[in-house]
């Protein structure tokens, strides 16, 4: 081992100063040859004794009553009944009295709570069930905080009412992550927000974050209520509503002179706690197991790495790197010594890269030293391109396209950020670097029907959320799964009917 990392740190440090072609030619198909022969051997080294143990513990976990959301999951041999069975308000009241008793919070019925709970039941079942699918991999972790704080362990269903437990969730204000941070609060709480890097859609540190906001709060009102309408519009608006009902601080009494999106906001975090305490009588339940957080372990990184690097040689799924890893925006793990920035992979995973850490690192240096180079002003371009910025693109995705970095086609069009607009025109030299093409290939047996204003297309054996895209222009792996209420890539099974609109 040690004497392939020397060879490949020679390979390495001769790169820039062998001028025969002949020879760069041969040097280029050994470092192929080699580094295809330390990538196979990667995907061999199991250690399945440490595996043996990691099951071991996994099952003990899966057995123990800590793990209470494995209720929502939905097995094979059941069947999803999606009537909606009759809710008389007598009996709402009823299950609203003893919600009431067994928690900290004032849930009191009102007919606007009775029509959202209603109005969920009727339109939002599917949704729900996608919604439990998150919360198996999300409550755990957030009640483990919660408990930290000596919060009721209940505040776990503001993050569904906040982001629908959609860790990049964006609103149109710009609040972002979990639980939903305004760039200042992110930063008054101590969250991270960088080119590479939104804590916000970090799931710990955004919980950690609420957990003391939500607890600030509270000290300020002493009443989970009106914490909880001031987590939405600040305290400012709450402390307004105060003076204008009288010096009441009984949110029922204040809510008409809240901001209307606040006087909904409690509403629907206590209709949201209703259907999940009540989800087996309205049989809701997870649309399909997925991942469990108890099934991830987290490393620390010790140098700059893509998720494409993780990819080429952990053979690691795009998509579970990006569900797990929501808060690095470019898909770069950066490495900064004083911010400890991790990786979280499955555990089947994590011991495939620690038992070849020194390995992976030495095939980031090897990509990292065939990247780009600043083209020197003396230096003839031999192609510029002109590319106008479509619906859907980043920078990330058109240095890919064209095999150049993002620093220089920030460099090349005076960018002052990651940020471009549709339309924008941008400069690229490719130095006659052939275009990966992401245009769908006449060859290619593409299965689908056109109606309306979507197209369905069948999902074959071997297909990936990534691949489907690419196959129509402007077309990303988050609008087929926003379009197809997908969750989890475990759902992408041959035969599956996916909706494609046109953009």
């Amino acid at each position: 081992m040690k004497n392939l990392i020397v060879l490949i740190l020679i390979l390495v440090a001769n790169i820039g100063y062998t001028q025969d072609k002949t020879e760069n030619q041969d040097l280029k198909k050994l470092e192929d040859s080699i580094f295809q022969n330390k990538l196979d051997s990667i995907k061999f080294q199991f250690h399945n004794e440490v595996s043996t143990i990691d099951s071991l513990w996994i099952n003990e976990l899966i057995n123990s009553p800590l793990n209470d959301t494995l209720r929502y999951s939905l097995d094979e041999d059941e069947v999803f009944v999606p009537e909606l069975k009759e809710l008389p308000t007598e009996l709402l009241k009823k299950r609203l009295v003893e919600l009431d008793s067994k928690t900290p919070f004032n849930v009191e019925y009102n007919p606007q709570l009775e029509q959202i709970i209603k109005s969920y039941l009727l339109k939002r079942k599917p949704a729900l069930s996608i919604i439990m699918e998150r919360a198996r991999f999300y409550f755990p972790m957030f009640e483990e905080h919660l408990d930290k704080y000596n919060i009721p362990l209940e505040l776990k269903y503001l993050a569904i009412v906040e982001s629908a437990l959609k860790p990049n969730a964006k609103s149109r204000v710009g609040a972002t992550g979990l639980w939903q941070f305004m760039y200042q609060t992110g930063v008054l709480y101590n969250l991270n927000i960088s080119s590479y890097v939104d804590e916000r859609s970090d799931p710990i540190r955004a919980t950690e974050a609420a957990c003391k906001y939500l607890s600030t709060l509270y000290k300020i009102y002493n009443d989970w209520d009106l914490a909880l309408a001031a987590y939405n519009s600040g305290p400012g608006n709450v402390n307004k509503a105060i003076r204008r009902a009288g010096g009441s601080t009984n949110f029922w009494n204040i809510r008409n002179y809240l901001p209307r999106e606040t006087a909904s906001y409690v509403p629907a975090f206590y209709a949201t706690m209703y259907i999940f305490k009540y989800a087996n009588e309205h049989n809701i339940v997870a649309r399909e197991n997925t991942i469990t957080r108890f099934e991830t372990d987290t490393i620390q990184i010790k140098k700059h790495i893509t998720f494409q690097q993780i990819k080429e040689t952990l053979n690691v799924d795009p998509e579970i790197l990006k569900f797990l890893n929501p808060q690095y925006k470019l898909e770069i793990i950066p490495y900064v010594k004083e911010k400890n920035y991790v990786l979280t992979l499955p555990i089947k995973h994590v011991g495939n890269f620690v038992s070849n850490e020194n390995l992976i690192y030495a095939y980031v240096d090897l990509q990292e030293s065939k990247r780009e180079k600043t083209l020197p002003q003396y230096v003839e371009v031999k192609d510029q391109v002109t590319y106008k910025v479509r619906r859907g693109d980043y920078l990330g995705r058109i240095a890919n396209k064209y095999k150049v970095s993002v620093t220089n086609l920030k460099r090349w069009n005076n960018l002052r950020s990651n940020n471009v607009k549709v339309g924008q025109r941008l400069k690229i030299y490719t130095n006659n670097v052939n275009v990966v093409s992401t245009t769908k290939s006449k060859s290619s047996a593409t299965k689908e029907t056109t109606n309306g204003d979507y197209k369905t297309y069948i999902v074959k054996s071997g297909d990936s959320l990534w691949a489907i895209a690419q196959k129509y222009a402007n077309v990303s792996v988050s609008n087929i799964k926003d379009w197809n209420n997908i969750w989890s890539v475990k759902s992408l099974k041959p035969g599956t009917k996916l909706k494609i609109f046109s953009k």
